[in-house]
């Protein structure tokens, strides 16, 4: 049984990172609404804070700078990006960006007053505003104060468990706090949870990166796509520390270089970040290593342009000045996630997603640096504007005609519009009833590690068939194993479920797309394929949000053609 926190909030934003908080300060100033916001920890503790490199937008808002920064986005995402969705993030990020300042951002400027812009992989000029290599943190200051001032409810060390679903729309969430499970009801509710960071061994995400937000739609039959697509930094810090310590692009946009055991650079270093990831995972299989260095050591004045990362580097005893820094991919950013329209929209009425959960069509097979932060600044409020004037469900646009059947045909390499193709996936067979099993920690870190241990082999920088099938048994294994370490409402369980769940997710949609497409590499399939220009939009059959023991409906009829028999590995979600 689970209590009820009684009034019903007009929306209810999951997670606080730059996508919810930046909605929930626009539905309460520029709407009235009574706005909540729930989150697993404190309201500043979110994947926002630890992003180092910047906010992309073309901030003189000239209309060629504008079509650039467009262009840039869309030659990153390898022919799956959604123009409409590209276009509303380059004209709209600007003002977004505007608005952060307003509410008391500070971000690096020049001598003479001007906003110091930096470049990054990928960028073709130099578009990205900072704050030192600690954007994030300054971005969640400025909004965590105004959130604070403005929220009619704010729910810390609050556990989301599952959507509650009733009458075809979602209806607010199941949450557990300090071990009591309620009811947060809501008539809206945004899910803006970030990504799932920590489904491998070696992540620049902080431990709370569960996929919580994803898992929770999957299980309730919202629609999701491009989870294949979970792009690797390349130049974290090698070092047991984790999250690994981010050594900023920025550095490589100054002029540090990347350099191989017999200090031979072999790489262009601005290139996307798949491409840099995969040419260091070749250089340290080619050295039998397990990193290659970057060389900061001809960038001047480093502790004043870099103080974030120069203190980090003093106190694990390394002096960029003289020493080559070991670094190496770790997982960073999820790609793909729940799809929505323009506004914001998810395939279930009263349920939205914003920010890294979600799938607009900006990355498509992937992200372009820095551009997440600008992607929920503009996102977030999207949402917020549209459920203020009255909208409910999703419309044809975006991300979302790839799943509401507007786009029809083969895939086509000269066209803009990219099909969809259904990948249905299995309820996972793991036992999460609500009842009074021990809970048994141990156990649950076991798993955990499992899980991180088989994507980061299997399902990480490079992938193959024999691999993701030996990963989705493992998942299988794992799952069965789960049920015997504790209830759910134990969040450190609940974030183990959820990563069975999202992993065995990315794991059909990796074994189906046979391609290599921007950040998926296959070993087995090299090569980028004009057939695989598609979205795999997973189907999942909706479980029951109080006992999660079985299927509460029937999945609806899909919208979207279905992958052919064979081309993906079937497993259990």
């Amino acid at each position: 049984m689970s209590e009820s926190t009684g009034a019903v909030l007009d929306l209810l934003v999951l997670g606080s990172g730059v996508a919810g908080l930046s909605a929930a300060v626009r539905a309460a100033t520029e709407h009235d609404l009574a706005a909540g916001v729930l989150t697993k920890g404190v309201l500043d503790q979110a994947t926002t804070r630890w992003a180092q490199g910047g906010v992309a937008a073309a901030l003189s808002q000239d209309p060629e700078e504008i079509d650039l920064h467009l262009a840039d986005t869309l030659a990153a995402g390898a022919g799956l990006c959604d123009l409409d969705a590209v276009r509303v993030l380059v004209d709209e990020g600007p003002r977004r960006v505007e608005d952060l300042i307003a509410m008391g951002a500070e971000f690096d400027r020049d001598e003479r007053g001007e906003l110091d812009l930096a470049r990054e992989g990928g960028h073709s000029v130099a578009r990205v505003v900072h704050a030192g290599v600690a954007t994030g943190a300054e971005v969640e200051r400025a909004l965590v104060g105004a959130v604070q001032r403005t929220a009619v409810a704010i729910y810390e060390h609050s556990y989301a468990l599952d959507l509650i679903v009733e009458d075809g729309r979602c209806a607010g969430v199941l949450a557990t706090t300090a071990g009591t499970v309620t009811e947060v009801r809501a008539r809206h509710v945004l899910l803006a949870t970030g990504g799932a960071g920590q489904l491998y061994a070696v992540t620049t995400n902080p431990h709370e990166a569960t996929g919580d937000g994803l898992a929770m739609a999957l299980r309730a039959g919202v629609a999701a796509a491009d989870v294949e697509f979970f792009q690797f930094h390349p130049t974290a810090l090698a070092h047991p520390e984790m999250p690994r310590p981010l050594l900023s692009e920025a550095l490589r946009g100054h002029g540090a270089r990347l350099r191989n055991r017999s200090g031979e650079r072999f790489v262009n270093e601005l290139l996307p970040r798949d491409v840099v990831s995969r040419a260091i995972l070749t250089q340290m299989l080619a050295d039998g290593a397990e990193h290659v260095w970057l060389d900061a050591t001809g960038l001047d004045h480093f502790a004043e342009r870099f103080p974030t990362i120069h203190a980090d580097l003093a106190r694990l005893g390394l002096d960029p000045a003289r020493d080559l820094l070991p670094v190496a991919p770790a997982a960073h950013h999820q790609c793909g996630g729940i799809v929505t329209d323009l506004r914001g929209a998810t395939s279930l009425p009263g349920l939205w997603a914003a920010g890294e959960v979600a799938c607009t069509g900006v990355n498509g097979a992937n992200r372009l640096a820095s551009n997440s932060l600008l992607e929920g600044m503009v996102f977030g409020p999207r949402a917020v504007e549209s459920i203020a004037t009255g909208f409910d469900g999703p419309e044809l646009s975006g991300a979302m005609r790839s799943v509401l059947g507007f786009v029809e045909g083969p895939p086509d390499a000269e066209s803009l519009d990219i099909p969809g193709v259904a990948l249905v996936v299995e309820p996972l067979a793991v036992s999460t009833s609500m009842g009074a099993r021990p809970f048994d920690p141990r156990v649950v870190s076991e798993i955990r590690h499992g899980v991180q241990s088989l994507m980061s082999i299997h399902a990480g920088v490079s992938r193959s068939a024999e691999g993701l099938g030996a990963a989705a048994d493992a998942l299988d294994d794992l799952a069965e194993a789960l049920g015997s370490a504790g209830p759910v409402p134990h969040p450190p369980v609940a974030e183990v479920r959820n990563l069975l769940t999202v992993g065995a997710a990315l794991v059909a949609a990796a074994a189906a797309r046979t391609e290599t497409r921007g950040c998926h590499a296959r070993i087995d399939y090299p090569d980028i394929s004009d057939s695989c220009r598609h979205r795999f939009v997973l189907e999942t059959q909706r479980m029951d949000a109080e006992s999660n023991s079985g299927p509460a409906s029937t999945p609806r009829e899909s919208p979207v053609p279905t992958a052919a028999q064979g081309s993906g590995h079937e497993v259990e979600q």
